[in-house]
């Protein structure tokens, strides 16, 4: 029941955005703040859940390779992404948002495996304070591209079940594997969400609120952490 129940909290941040920025839209230094505390978040849960672990199943060499992998593969769709879409338009931002989002809820299904409580507590809420503010800023953006409300939100929400069903699959086809495979599949999970923080949320956060975009950043790293030590 507690798979469901945190998979489903994760998700439904990408409805709640989508509906934020459809009818009462963030300002940009609300958005970049809480999109920077997010990341911060991230930082901290991609190493201590998913990277800690997998050294533990696996020789350091193999895990570094495949941490490096993950990161080069989402680097590359993530390039693909803004050539040929557009990040700007809100429909690129959608498109990369599913393409970081499935190896962060595989991650997250797995996390939810063997961890304890409050480790999975920490993974969830960075996925859930990354997802809420970029699914508002894109809400926004595809509104002002001719979006109708009811379009807009129904895109989020598919893309809110598409990220609970790679939850899901992460959780239920992956725990019966050997421990050095899960192992390298979160190695790759941590490349792509790293890689995603340097090319998508920090950028993205630095832009909108550059004053403030550090303090946040160290909040939700402080925040992320704290659950990390109880948990522990």
């Amino acid at each position: 029941m507690m798979v469901f129940a945190i998979i489903l909290v994760s998700s439904c941040a990408l409805i709640a955005g989508a509906l934020w920025g459809i009818y009462r839209p963030p300002s940009a230094r609300v958005e970049g703040f809480v999109v920077a505390m997010a990341g911060g978040a991230l930082i901290v849960s991609a190493i201590a859940e998913l990277l800690e672990p997998a050294a533990q199943s696996t020789g350091l060499w193999g895990l570094l390779f495949v941490f490096g992998l993950g990161a080069t593969v989402f680097t590359a769709i993530d390039t693909w992404i803004e050539k040929t879409v557009g990040e700007e338009s809100g429909g690129g931002l959608l498109a990369a948002i599913v393409l970081d989002g499935i190896p962060e809820n595989l991650a997250l299904g797995v996390v939810l495996i063997t961890a304890e409580p409050a480790t999975v507590l920490a993974l969830a809420g960075s996925i859930f304070l990354s997802n809420l503010p970029e699914a508002a800023g894109g809400a926004r953006a595809m509104a002002e591209n001719g979006f109708s409300k009811l379009k807009t939100l129904g895109l989020w929400s598919a893309t809110a079940a598409i990220l609970s069903l790679a939850a899901i699959a992460g959780n239920l086809l992956l725990s019966p594997i050997q421990q050095s495979p899960l192992a390298l599949i979160q190695s790759f999970a941590a490349g792509a969400v790293i890689a995603s923080l340097a090319t998508e949320v920090f950028p993205k956060a630095y832009r909108e609120d550059n004053q403030l975009a550090g303090v946040a950043v160290a909040l939700g790293v402080a925040i992320a952490f704290t659950l990390h030590q109880i948990g522990g």
